[in-house]
């Protein structure tokens, strides 16, 4: 019989319908239940590409002697932290505290208040590597709240002081140097080897690389985008990147990108799109362009939803196991591509008899780039080029009639934006009218899916929208509507955008200029979190400094250059001692301290003219302009900006004092060429 699990609309809580364990969701029924009978609470915390998630699933869940011990003794709770960010921040946080260290699955005992009193992560049937047996652990927190209470009480409530966030400092105003600062921090953290921060596991920290081409582009300090390149090269060559399907796993457990922890995420693959986009916009190297268009692709083909949504990951297991989904050995590529070519890609993809996976298989790569295979093999590069995409298409092929991993197909609202940014921000720089019109199908989707009644929802699942968004949802939306409006020049997402803005300010700030995860009238939880770090979705107060500030640009109201500052004020000491954690904050903190282009291009948006204008602006890599295009009037920086002789004109202003405006593309890239780079 199925549990209370079958009524949520979360996949990863439905895969844990029919477990025997007796399960509440997060909720009043749970807690109201606890206080009655005066038991403690078990919340269980993971996700559906968590795969040490479903190990624990399989060893505890599912075993109806485990099950029968946890529904004596516990309320039981289960969490999708995809759904709940706070409660997973709250406890995560308690985890931490307790043990030194966190991940998923994560394990909380619970008062009936809400509030933890002992924690971990993974825990075995069974005593092992000295970690104790779940049973073991079981019994011995029911027994601590039953014998111990008044010592577990007196530390709940001390752990419910240590989980409220501090109260932030002032700051003082945001300089450049602080930028400068932290990009030559990751450039001295950078592994010039293998490319990455550190060493294994490795994690691909976009915004990073992204604040490090940045301030290559402003500073002209060549060792920052050598950094960025180092890593983006090393990424795209290595095992992390699919190879066969584009797009980007979630990490690498070794230092040499090879062998990655299988799970695909949208946020992942949204976020990794920049990077690869403005390195190809400053170098005009097309491998780099083609990284980004083969992630887009990935997105387009294997995460996109009917409805117009992105889907939230694709799971590291497949039912052949871990990874089986994506390796190869070498008599695999044989049998499917013949003897010449099947040791061809063998070559290509670094596939050996030996293996760097389990059985022996191998998870591909490119060990060298095909220039220098092509070299080695005396053979033209184009040649070359044409037989690896003829192997990729049937590699490709063959994977599919492989089991797949299961993807979990709620919309959540923060990641989507970020996947419809990149679409947007790729297509209008690419020129490509196909990822256009996935932004603004994605676009639509969410205004009416998630932001239909005033207020931003967090899911979407089987045209249900859930749970009181969250800062990030709200600030990543407007932030990547802004985008949408640029690409586009579709005044009603700059509307949508500017309505999203005043929502951050009305229901997340406090009367203190404080920003929380939660909305006024959301859930109260043992604590109101908040959260600064990019971790690893930029963090919503960086989203909503961006949307701020670039309102600011649109609009000239100062009241939006204020709100963007009183959040950076407070973190800006912070961003060049820990840059890799405020990579979102810092090119937010760019437009507060760099100077900014306001570009207004007047002219029917149906007009070549017009839109030649319009693709120059966004074909150069130029994070601090906005750019306001369409109906005349609809936007407050297009307010009196007539045409010039009757041409299609374009207005180049920064910090609202223009330049002459105009009517030809020479003209235009002459005045955004215009000190790009820092003198002096």
């Amino acid at each position: 019989m199925s549990n209370r699990l079958a009524r949520e609309t979360s996949p990863y809580l439905r895969q844990h319908a029919d477990n025997p364990v007796d399960w509440y969701p997060w909720g009043a029924e749970a807690f109201d239940r606890s206080r009655t009978e005066d038991r403690p609470l078990l919340l269980s915390v993971g996700y559906s590409a968590c795969h040490w998630c479903h190990v624990m699933a399989h060893e505890s869940f599912e075993n109806s002697e485990t099950a029968a011990l946890m529904n004596e003794l516990f309320v039981n709770v289960k969490v999708d932290r995809e759904e709940r960010p706070d409660v997973d921040t709250i406890y995560m946080q308690a985890v931490q505290g307790m043990t030194g260290h966190g991940g998923w699955p994560m394990t909380v005992f619970l008062t009936p208040d809400g509030v933890p009193f002992y924690g971990g992560t993974y825990f075995p049937p069974d005593d092992r590597l000295g970690i104790p047996a779940f049973p073991r652990v079981l019994r011995a927190a029911a027994e601590a709240y039953s014998t111990r209470r008044g010592d577990i009480l007196a530390a709940a409530e001390r752990m419910r002081a240590a989980l409220a966030p501090p109260r932030l400092p002032a700051g003082a105003a945001p300089a450049s140097a602080q930028l400068d600062d932290a990009a030559r921090t990751l450039v001295e953290q950078t592994d010039r080897r293998h490319g990455g921060f550190g060493g294994a596991p490795k994690f691909p920290h976009p915004m990073a690389l992204d604040l490090l081409l940045r301030r290559h582009r402003v500073t002209g300090d060549a060792t920052m985008l050598d950094a960025a390149v180092i890593t983006l090269d090393a990424m795209a060559r290595g095992g992390i990147h699919d190879q066969v399907g584009g797009g980007f796993h979630r990490y690498s457990v070794d230092a040499e990108w090879a062998v990655p922890h299988f799970e695909k995420m949208l946020y992942d693959n949204a976020q990794l799109v920049q990077p690869y986009l403005h390195a190809y916009q400053v170098t005009g190297r097309d491998d780099l362009a083609e990284v980004c268009t083969t992630t887009l692709d990935y997105l387009a083909r294997e995460m996109r939803l009917p409805s117009g949504g992105f889907a939230a990951s694709q799971d590291a297991d497949s039912p052949g196991g871990e990874g089986a989904y994506f390796v190869w050995r070498p008599g695999e590529l044989r049998d499917l591509l013949g003897e010449e070519d099947g040791a061809l890609a063998a070559r290509v993809f670094g596939v050996t008899p030996g293996g760097n996976f389990e059985g022996g298989a191998t998870v591909l790569s490119l060990p060298l780039p095909l220039d220098r295979v092509a070299e080695a093999l005396a053979m033209p590069s184009a040649e070359l080029y044409a037989r690896v995409e003829r192997i990729r298409a049937a590699l490709v092929a063959a994977r599919a009639a492989r089991p797949a991993p299961a993807r979990d197909d709620k919309v959540i609202t923060a990641w989507n934006a970020l996947a419809l940014k990149a679409f947007a921000d790729a297509g209008a720089a690419l020129e490509r009218d196909d990822y256009l019109a996935i932004a603004r199908h994605t676009a639509d989707f969410l205004l009416e899916a998630v932001a239909s009644d005033g207020r931003v929802m967090r899911t979407w699942k089987d045209g249900e929208a859930r749970i009181i968004g969250f800062l990030e949802d709200v600030a990543h939306l407007a932030d990547a509507l802004l985008t949408t409006y640029e690409a586009s020049g579709e005044v009603r997402f700059f509307n949508a955008a500017l309505q999203l803005c005043e929502q951050i300010v009305d229901r997340y700030r406090d009367s203190d200029g404080t920003y929380y995860d939660t909305a006024s009238d959301a859930e109260a939880l043992i604590v109101r979190p908040r959260t600064i770090e990019d971790n690893p979705v930029t963090s919503g107060q960086a989203a909503a400094a961006s949307a701020f500030l670039r309102m600011h640009a649109f609009t000239g109201e100062q009241r939006w250059h204020d709100r963007g500052l009183e959040i950076i004020r407070a973190l800006a000491a912070a961003v060049p001692r820990v840059p890799m954690a405020l990579g979102g904050l810092a090119a937010a903190m760019e437009m507060a301290v760099e100077p900014v282009r306001e570009i207004a291009i007047a002219g029917d948006v149906r007009s070549a003219a017009t839109l030649a204008l319009v693709n120059a602006v966004h074909h150069r890599f130029d994070p601090n302009r906005v750019l306001a295009w369409g109906p005349a009037d609809s936007v407050p920086l297009l307010a009196d900006r007539p045409l010039v002789g009757g041409a299609p004109a374009a207005y180049v202003c920064e910090h609202f004092v223009c330049a002459a405006p105009v009517t030809s593309v020479e003209g235009l890239l002459l005045l955004l060429s215009a000190s790009a780079v820092r003198t002096g």
